[in-house]
């Protein structure tokens, strides 16, 4: 539709464009003869200044020596301005405008000075002042253009500046995060293993080489989330899920795990899985301890989807819109990863987090 207008309104431009110059050649027309005949052909041949200008200006210099060629003659040397905002060419075609209407004049009437200096002044006043406009005009759009560019340039930069900004402003909390939480980390993995090396009894020194291992994790997908490197843990993904499910039943956790996954989604994907399943079980800890949890992972028409599920307990089970951010995270994580969260309580009284995530298409 809008094509449609564009077309309408260029085609009822066009024809004012060759009709005003064909009104103003029959309105000033004498007696039929070469000048009237010019006259129309120079205004009904315009179009061709569309594509070749040059040729227009042409077309209107027999017109122009007989007298009825301005009209059409304004309308070419306008196109020519536009389409050759140049000063030297534009001074060529002007003098071979003026020339053209001048020299039958001085050749045909007998002039005063005066007249001579005042037609030959307004010869090429109507010459150049076309042209000259359609130079500017053209220029003006040339501007335009170029300040557009400046202008996406400069929005460029700044947003190139920015992200320098924000890179740096993160690179500097990474390493004050790094610093600070590395530090007791690390502490923790010293003192769990100066545990396991003094104590006598077999299960405290099972559970400090648990945590030194955990702290060692956890310092290492710190390093790696960071972007700092130096982690020796593997990305984590659905490959990684059972050693994270099995951590968990060493601390202690009923946890049942089912996988049914026969594609390799995206690594987003994966990692986003990875961090339902983490913040299920760390939910389940926390607010269900005692509790079976049940995890499945299975992928068809897809999708992957990922369930955790724990029964109910004497505890309170938290509701899905609870004072935590974890939650509120990991659906922010689930939706980049192009997937979506529900959480709520399942049918037996117990607590449901389900991610339905883009997995692999059917071939």
């Amino acid at each position: 539709m809008r094509w449609l207008i564009r077309e309408r309104r260029r085609l009822g431009v066009e024809a004012l464009t060759v009709g005003i110059p064909v009104a103003a050649v029959l309105f000033a027309y004498q007696e039929p003869g070469f000048a009237l005949w010019s006259g129309l052909a120079a205004s009904l041949l315009l179009p061709v200044r569309l594509r070749w200008p040059r040729i227009a200006v042409l077309l209107c210099v027999p017109a122009l020596a007989g007298g009825l060629g301005w009209a059409p003659a304004i309308v070419a040397l306008f196109a020519l301005g536009r389409a050759q905002p140049r000063f030297w060419p534009l001074t060529s075609w002007g003098a071979v405008v003026a020339l053209s209407a001048v020299l039958p004049v001085l050749v045909l009437q007998s002039l005063g000075v005066g007249a001579i200096v005042l037609t030959i002044s307004f010869v090429v006043l109507a010459a150049g002042a076309p042209a000259a406009l359609g130079a500017l005009v053209a220029l003006r759009q040339q501007l335009a253009v170029s300040l557009c560019r400046l202008r996406e340039a400069v929005d460029a930069q700044l947003r190139a500046r920015a992200e320098t900004a924000r890179a740096e402003e993160r690179a500097r909390i990474a390493r004050e995060i790094h610093d600070a939480v590395g530090h007791h980390v690390t502490l923790i993995a010293v003192e769990s293993a100066a545990l396991a090396a003094t104590t006598g009894e077999a299960e405290s020194k099972d559970t400090a080489l648990r945590v030194r291992e955990l702290a060692r994790q956890a310092l290492d997908e710190m390093r790696v989330t960071l972007g700092l490197g130096g982690g020796r843990s593997e990305q984590p993904g659905l490959r990684t899920i059972p050693d994270l499910v099995g951590r968990a039943r060493d601390a202690g956790v009923d946890v049942e795990l089912s996988t049914e996954v026969t594609g390799e989604p995206a690594a987003s994907v994966q990692r986003a899985a990875y961090r339902v399943v983490q913040e299920a079980l760390t939910n389940a800890s926390k607010h269900a301890p005692g509790a079976p949890v049940r995890v499945r992972l299975d992928d068809g028409d897809g999708e992957l989807r990922v369930s955790v599920i724990n029964g109910a307990s004497g505890d309170v089970v938290p509701e899905a819109s609870g004072g935590g951010s974890g939650l509120e995270g990991l659906s922010e994580r689930v939706r980049m990863a192009g997937g979506r969260l529900h959480a709520g309580r399942a049918d037996d009284g117990g607590f449901e987090l389900v991610a339905v995530l883009p997995g692999v298409a059917a071939p």
